[in-house]
């Protein structure tokens, strides 16, 4: 009964010309060989299934003119030809063996070929004791090495070979040595099965041939593509486009029933992501149009690729590659692995879209915007009241002073000195209202009243509870002196007269200092709280209260991005103050923390600016690829 062969075996090349996609080194090794100029050694490095071991024996077949009849596996089994394990055969003992072998030449034939595979496997000691017999060997040796470590060996034996790197064997390259080894067996099978084996093989021909045998034992000899997808329990594209499109529709019920469905089918995670991202990868290039060529799969394909890349931008594309990277490494050493995977889903679902972000930005420039012109329409208003102030300051000079005492029973010089001095300390009054009687003075009073009753004959008088001009002008000139008050209702009492003996003042208060206003500060907060944005309040909340300069009130920050957004709202601010205090008052910011560290309080967004100032190739990375700061 004939013993199956399997097909990596039934199939391994026996001359150059069969190796596949490593022209560079079989065209270099068969011109060595027509010229006479074959080395004493040479090492072979290159992944797994890529054809090293497979070269090294035609190389020995070809320098010896074996016989074709001979298979490769057979050739260990001449005397000319000796294939060594490194793996098992590591001792310094089994390489003094070796030495003693070298010393015989070949029974037949002109060269004594010695095969190491996994020759990085060698101990340390190993490979000096073979240092001396490589770098001399006798006429009649050549050493082959093979390893997919190159690393891992002494740089004494790199400098003592000839190396040659292998290349993975391309997606296109295997699929047309799959289609020709299957019409000799005569295997039907589609192109799509043919891509799914080549790229699940990761550019291994040896791997792609052992999933073509087990697709074989599952398929027969007819093999369809949802048939292999179940028989090699690969992520099929299939899965993957369904998978983007719940992303696309922004469905995270159809994400989550998705992953439901294929870890019950016995799906691995990590697999998927894997696939995932290569999928993601193909819709990008996809949008490039230039580059369909780069997608490795049918014709069919990447149509499918060209009409779902629609449904995203280049930017939400990366980020979502960014994302499932991430979750590549992180879900690795997580206890519950689904829920995170989960959690991913969930994330590139209910990810905002690059379109959202810059309608975002768009709204919060109008929005800027018409805070700007609030601002200056607020400016002109009390621009307006230019000519009425005038108006009464001229009034004011009119009067000539008159000896007397004022309402609380102090000279008038008195109270002119005291408002000079506050006036010199920077500091500011506000009044509370009060009704004093002023008996004996009727003319000034009833005058004052008139004044409130009835319209001038330049047009109506506001009332007292509309403070709006009377703040504006304090703002400019300062609250007027008694005196002054008293000066501008003679005059105007000249004309309109009416009997009654009342007369609205304001009791003196002033912020003296920056314990005043640390008594008000957490009202001014509750404040802002109640009638401004959150974010203005996150950051005045945050400030510290440094200075009190007249009107100015210096606050110490913590970044930047805080000094715009407290100046930028500065006249709200001063309007919160003028509520509750009755002092308008002006912000500056220093950004500071009293000699603290300031790194430790630049948000992410500024630490990774920070970084990239520093590094140059950071920054360059990030101009080529694009970068995200995750929160979590």
């Amino acid at each position: 009964m004939a013993t199956y062969r399997a097909l990596t075996r039934t199939y391994r090349p026996s001359s150059f010309d069969d190796v596949v996609s490593q022209e560079h080194v079989s065209s270099t090794l068969k011109n060595a060989i027509e010229q006479n100029r074959l080395a004493h050694a040479y090492m072979f490095c290159g992944p797994r299934g890529v054809g090293k071991t497979t070269m090294a024996r035609v190389l020995a077949r070809a320098i010896n003119h074996i016989d074709e009849n001979v298979d490769g596996e057979a050739l260990s089994q001449t005397m000319n030809v000796v294939e060594i394990d490194a793996a098992s055969n590591n001792k310094v003992d089994d390489v003094h063996h070796l030495r003693e072998i070298v010393r015989v030449p070949p029974q037949s034939g002109k060269y004594k070929v010695f095969i190491i595979d996994e020759v990085h496997m060698l101990s340390k000691a190993a490979f000096n004791a073979l240092l001396k017999t490589l770098e001399e060997p006798p006429p009649h040796a050549i050493f082959i090495f093979a390893t997919t470590e190159p690393h891992k060996v002494l740089p004494t034996i790199l400098s003592r070979v000839q190396r040659f790197d292998f290349k993975r064997i391309s997606v296109d390259e295997i699929v047309l040595r799959l289609r020709s080894i299957s019409e000799k067996e005569s295997i039907q099978i589609d192109d799509e099965s043919l891509h799914t084996i080549a790229k699940k093989a990761d550019g291994a021909l040896r791997d792609a041939l052992g999933l073509m045998d087990q697709a074989i034992a599952f398929c027969g000899t007819d093999i369809h593509y949802d048939e292999l997808v179940k028989a090699l329990n690969v992520i099929g594209n299939d899965d993957l486009f369904e998978f983007t499109e719940a992303v696309a529709e922004r469905s995270p019920q159809k994400g989550l029933l998705f992953i439901d469905r294929i870890l019950k089918g016995g799906a691995d995670i990590q697999e998927f992501l894997v696939s995932l991202t290569h999928h993601l990868r193909n819709l990008y290039v996809a949008r490039q149009r230039e580059g369909m060529h780069l997608i490795e799969a049918t014709d069919e394909t990447r149509d499918r690729y060209i009409a779902q890349a629609g449904k995203f931008n280049d930017t939400d594309l990366m980020r979502m590659m960014h994302l499932v990277s991430e979750a590549q490494i992180k879900i690795k050493d997580v206890q519950q692995p689904r829920v995170h995977f989960e959690i991913l889903a969930l994330k590139l679902v209910h990810m905002t879209r690059n379109t959202e972000l810059k309608e975002l930005l768009q709204s919060v420039k109008g929005l800027k915007k018409n805070d700007t012109n609030s601002v200056n329409s607020q400016e002109t208003s009390e621009n307006s009241a230019g000519p009425h102030l005038t108006s009464v300051i001229n009034q004011t000079s009119e009067v000539h002073d008159s000896p007397g005492r004022n309402y609380s029973g102090e000279n008038e010089s008195d109270s002119a000195e005291a408002n000079e001095t506050g006036n010199k300390n920077g500091h500011f009054s506000y009044q509370k209202k009060e009704t004093l009687n002023t008996q004996g003075k009727t003319e000034d009073s009833q005058s004052t009243e008139a004044q409130s009753a009835e319209p001038s004959p330049s047009g109506p008088v506001k009332s007292n509870d509309s403070d709006t001009d009377d703040d504006h002008m304090e703002l400019l000139m300062g609250r007027p002196s008694l005196r002054t008050a008293q000066k501008t209702a003679v005059k105007n009492s000249e004309v309109t007269e009416k009997p009654k003996q009342v007369l609205d003042v304001k009791e003196n208060r002033t912020l003296q200092n920056l314990g005043d206003v640390e008594e008000h500060w957490q009202d001014v907060l509750d404040t802002v709280q109640k009638k401004a944005s959150k974010t203005l309040y996150l950051q005045l909340a945050d400030v510290q209260l440094k200075d009190l300069k007249g009107t100015e009130l210096i606050l110490s920050v913590n970044n930047p991005f805080a000094v715009n957004i407290l100046e930028s709202n500065s006249k709200k601010i001063g309007n919160v103050f003028k509520e509750v205090t009755g002092a308008y008052l002006r912000i500056k910011c220093v950004v500071e923390r009293n000699g603290e560290d300031k790194s430790a309080y630049l948000s992410p967004f500024e630490k990774f600016q920070e970084l990239q100032k520093k590094d140059k190739n950071l920054k360059t990375i990030v101009d080529l690829f694009g970068a995200e700061i995750e929160h979590i």
